[in-house]
């Protein structure tokens, strides 16, 4: 009796798991510093930790979001080691060397913002960017430039690809002080004119809320 042959499809690989994102981006940028001399590793740590109420693709696209960027492991690579597409998909749009023109900024914004997923993991590297004591701190060191605002002008874009909701639970874990800034942009976007507001006039949520009742398939 011959011995059976026992194929790869026989065996599958383990999945890459989010735990082993966070290790590969702890050992990828052990050694980097960001502009304040910090450990680079605790900015991608903190942008993959603020995406933790999403699923695994885009928790792992956030701890690697910078991998593309500052090392030279390829998209090849990261499928090899069993990153999924749709994870390295959204890590190769947030990488702005691979960006038509990786100069331009706010045009590299539009286009992550075309893509939900990638637009997440975006608004979480402009939160943990966005910190007070990091802007601060950037501002001291380099007290002859003004205050970094391109961060600020961003999430405009960012915001309005992604439910309100998910920009809030991003927030509430890596910088809660930009809850107020959404808050604010909210109710300058609300043109509901509540001074003239019937009682029998629903506002917004209560008419959602009517349309949502009165069809099932809601």
């Amino acid at each position: 009796m011959s011995e059976p042959e026992f194929t790869e499809a026989q065996f599958p690989q383990p999945g890459f798991t989010v735990e082993t994102a966070k290790i590969l981006a702890e050992v990828a940028h052990n050694r980097q510093k960001d502009k304040l001399k910090r450990p680079y590793r605790d900015h991608v740590i903190a942008v993959g930790d603020a995406l933790a109420d999403f699923d695994d693709d885009i928790r792992i696209a956030g701890y690697l979001h910078d991998i593309a960027e500052d090392t030279p492991i390829t998209r090849q690579a990261l499928l090899a080691m069993g990153v999924s597409e749709r994870a390295v998909d959204i890590i190769e749009r947030v990488t702005n060397r691979l960006h038509d023109n990786p100069d331009d900024y706010q045009a590299g914004i539009r286009f992550i913002a075309e893509d939900h997923d990638a637009a997440l993991v975006k608004i979480a590297d402009n939160a943990h960017n966005s910190l007070p004591e990091r802007v601060k701190a950037l501002a001291e060191k380099w007290p002859d430039k003004p205050p970094v605002t391109k961060y600020r002008d961003a999430r405009p874009v960012l915001y309005a690809a992604v439910e309100t909701q998910e920009i809030r639970n991003i927030l509430a874990r890596v910088n809660p002080w930009l809850l107020e800034e959404l808050d604010n942009r909210l109710d300058e976007e609300d043109d509901t004119d509540y001074e003239n507001l019937s009682y029998d006039q629903p506002t917004p949520d209560t008419a959602e809320v009517a349309d949502t009742a009165t069809d099932p398939e809601r």
